[in-house]
């Protein structure tokens, strides 16, 4: 099982994880709770496409953008579609 945890709170658990560039996508079920907030923040990668944000709330503590997805990346990168991945201090075990 792998665990995201920021603040001391676990915000997503799932044993169904894929990895590309050393970071862990789960799915977007996993997320326990009602911690992600939508932003307007994008991005883009040359091989995976155009990647939206959102942020972590846990515990009235925002952690802005840690958390992306490609809700309809390049054909290179089908196996993320929908996932999420967590940085900005976000632990990941």
């Amino acid at each position: 099982m792998t665990t995201a945890r920021w603040n001391g709170t676990v915000i997503a658990e799932s044993d169904d994880i894929v990895t590309v560039e050393g970071n862990a996508y789960f799915p977007r079920e996993s997320v326990v709770g009602d911690v992600l907030r939508p932003s307007a923040t994008t991005s883009h990668c040359p091989w995976k496409g155009e990647a939206s944000y959102f942020s972590l709330e846990v515990d009235g503590k925002t952690n802005t953008d840690a958390v992306w997805t490609y809700d309809a990346p390049k054909d290179a990168a089908a196996e993320i579609t929908g996932r999420l991945a967590f940085w900005k201090g976000v632990e990941v075990s």
